[in-house]
């Protein structure tokens, strides 16, 4: 009965540790929805439509959001960004302390885009799209 258990135990938590928190990109009630593609042209330096925000370095949700929206991890990302501002061409997306601020952003500037968690998302913003 112990060894049951046990393995039961087990097994639960290695299943909740592969569940990700589900995303969504997020923008103003008032602007228009981006595709996924002008998503990544704006958190990428290719597109200015939109004012990126950014969840803090080292968030699960940033090291999430990057390789399903732009195909890339966040070290090419930290980089790419790196020569864009050293270059003056950009600046990089601006990072908020948590998911509460970008939507607080999100909702008081009509080309501000973001991500946040699903379970985050209420009235104040509009969904764009779900990442998965």
């Amino acid at each position: 009965m112990k060894k049951q258990l046990s393995i039961l135990m087990v097994a639960l938590l290695a299943s909740a540790a592969v569940v990700a928190a589900e995303l969504v990109v997020i923008v103003n009630p008032a602007a228009t929805a981006p595709t996924k593609e002008q998503v990544a042209d704006v958190y990428l330096g290719k597109s200015q439509s939109f004012v990126p925000l950014d969840l803090p370095e080292g968030s699960a949700d940033r090291a999430e959001f990057y390789p399903k929206t732009t195909g890339r991890d966040l070290g090419q990302i930290k980089s790419l960004w790196s020569r864009i501002v050293f270059s003056g061409k950009g600046q990089a997306p601006a990072e908020l302390p948590d998911a509460a601020a970008v939507k607080k952003a999100v909702a008081a500037n009509p080309k501000a885009i973001g991500y946040i968690e699903k379970s985050a998302l209420d009235g104040s913003v509009k969904s764009a799209f779900t990442l998965n």
